[in-house]
């Protein structure tokens, strides 16, 4: 029912909307309609018309007005349905398993999975840790490519110093305070960010977290950086080497998966839905789970 609907119910008028008539055939669905994506070029022509001519802010104004009140006309005063016709289809789901067990709920929560989780401050020095580890294959690509222990770092370090664009190779393998302070920084701080992706994501796991977080996960994250590094950093992405880069990938996810799992998981509000003698230790979280009966169906009787 509208709100204009609405509106005349409390006069005391009783209005029938014009899908009352339900049929189980018909699903009553709003009308398609394009004022939406007329409204957003309006928008983008008048901040267009800022940087370029009055004519295009004068447009996009025009279309902004349109949009409007032809979006506003199609939900007032009374909103605008069509009918979709639906095909009926019964299924019929077939088990062979004679108890199903369904997570507990309770009114103020909804189901959260998973049921535990990991600190914040865990993920934190599982990031700490993966970082640590992840210098020691780019300290052996700096030294066995460049003969120096500093590349790597002054080549991160070259990412956000804009003087360093077009530094030489033998620039780079030489120490330099600012190069390894700046390094420092961008990979401490993105190396506990990604150690809080992975306290989050590794109770998702079901089997071997360890290995899938540390193999899958940097193997995504190499493919995603793959794909913007020429345009976040143009030096980085003409000097680096994707075989170290992936090995220290893995190393990184490999320890900071370990240090992660090794900590004590915490609850989630999914907890506090199970009884008071599991939430207090008497009992064990087993006998949280309740078997529901699965009725069985026949599978002569399953239609085909």
């Amino acid at each position: 029912m509208s709100s204009a609907d609405k509106f005349k119910s409390l006069k005391g008028e009783l209005v029938e909307p014009d899908h009352a008539h339900h049929n189980a055939d018909v699903v009553q669905l709003p009308s398609p309609t394009a004022w939406p994506m007329v409204l957003a070029l309006g928008i983008s022509l008048i901040c267009a018309g800022m940087v370029t001519n009055i004519v295009v802010g004068l447009l996009g104004l025009l279309l902004t007005l349109m949009s409007s009140v032809g979006w506003f006309l199609q939900v007032l005063p009374r909103e605008q349905h069509e009918s979709i016709p639906v095909d009926v289809e019964e299924v019929r789901i077939v088990s062979s398993r004679t108890l199903m067990e369904r997570l507990p709920t309770s009114p103020e929560h909804r189901k959260i999975l998973p049921i535990e989780t990991f600190h914040i401050v865990t993920g934190l020095k599982g990031g700490i840790a993966g970082g640590i580890a992840m210098t020691i294959p780019a300290a052996l690509f700096s030294v066995l490519r460049y003969h120096s222990v500093w590349y790597a770092a002054n080549l991160l370090a070259a990412g956000g110093f804009v003087s360093w664009a077009g530094a030489s190779d033998a620039f780079l393998s030489e120490f330099h305070l600012n190069g390894l302070l700046a390094a420092m920084m961008i990979h401490g701080l993105t190396s506990m960010l990604v150690g809080l992706l992975y306290g989050s994501i590794l109770p998702m796991y079901p089997r071997h977290p360890i290995v899938t977080a540390g193999i899958t996960v940097p193997l995504l994250f190499t493919g995603i950086i793959y794909s913007a590094l020429g345009i976040v950093s143009p030096i980085l992405n003409a000097r680096i080497d994707w075989f170290w880069f992936v090995a220290s990938q893995i190393a990184f996810g490999l320890v900071c998966g370990y240090v992660v799992n090794r900590h004590t998981r915490i609850r989630t509000p999914q907890f506090r839905a199970l009884p008071f003698s599991v939430r207090a230790g008497v009992e064990s979280d087993q006998g949280a789970f309740v078997p529901i009966p699965v009725q069985l169906v026949d599978e002569k009787d399953t239609p085909q």
